[in-house]
């Protein structure tokens, strides 16, 4: 049976909806959160450290992940730098590419040489990996977000890249795999199967796994069947009661025409 309880994989919670960054925050089942500028600005936020701040008064033991926004490197510098400073459960998500499509890798190892515990996110290619295995810095704990939902949404498997990321990163001892972008509750098992070590789910698919998991299929297949009949009642549908011409009859009447 399928079990969110024996998962060695860790769940974070991916949002920027405070009651629901809190309410998954007191569930066991979760041991970290994730959040990006993407969510917090469908969220409606509009002062980004103040959010930050608010939610870091109640997440003070778990990892929680906050992502610089900047064109240049030197400002997303100064942004990890004052994100670092915020609480010692903060990580530091740094995009791999600049907005430019430079590479992030200068900034990745100055700031882990600084002590910055970093997310480096957005990542999609075995190139990439390799890229910043080669500068986080092995005594620094560190995670390696890799997009499987969308390396998946253009057709690819992301399993084998992800598998791959294990060997790449095989010298830093404190490096995670994170298994990001997750677009339906399968994925959390198909993380579990590629040996990641986190993977970041967002709030509504989180609620269905934990409703939904390891529930009997037959039951299940119940439940569905009982909806459609309660929708269709609800709605009112009816079909007309005259009762058709068979064909045989049908063809009679041509014939007979």
């Amino acid at each position: 049976m399928t079990s969110l309880h024996t998962l060695k994989t860790k769940i974070y919670a991916d949002g920027a909806d405070k009651a629901g960054m809190l309410d998954l925050y007191a569930n066991p089942l979760i041991q970290g959160m994730t959040t990006n500028p993407t969510l917090m600005k469908k969220a409606g936020i509009t002062d980004y450290e103040a959010f930050a701040k608010d939610v870091l008064q109640t997440v003070r033991r778990k990892p929680i992940s906050f992502e610089v926004f900047a064109d240049d490197f030197a400002e997303m510098r100064r942004q990890a730098l004052r994100m670092r400073d915020w609480q010692e459960n903060v990580y530091v998500k740094i995009p791999v590419l600049s907005p430019s499509g430079e590479s992030a890798v200068g900034l990745i190892h100055d700031l882990a040489m600084d002590g910055v515990r970093l997310n480096v996110t957005a990542i999609l290619t075995e190139r990439q990996i390799e890229q910043v295995a080669g500068v986080l810095v092995a005594e620094v704990p560190s995670v390696v977000s890799i997009f499987a939902g969308r390396i998946a949404d253009t057709g690819r498997d992301p399993l084998p890249i992800v598998q791959a990321s294990h060997a790449l990163l095989a010298g830093l001892p404190h490096a995670e795999v994170l298994w990001a972008s997750v677009r339906e509750v399968f994925n959390i098992f198909q993380a579990e199967a590629a040996g990641a070590h986190i993977v970041t789910v967002p709030h509504d698919i989180l609620h269905k796994a934990i409703a939904m998991c390891g529930r009997d299929l037959d039951a299940l297949s119940l439940d569905t069947v009982k909806m459609f009949d309660r929708d269709a009642k609800a709605a009112g549908y009816t079909l007309a009661t005259t009762v058709p011409t068979a064909p045989a009859e049908t063809a009679a009447l041509r014939q007979a025409a």
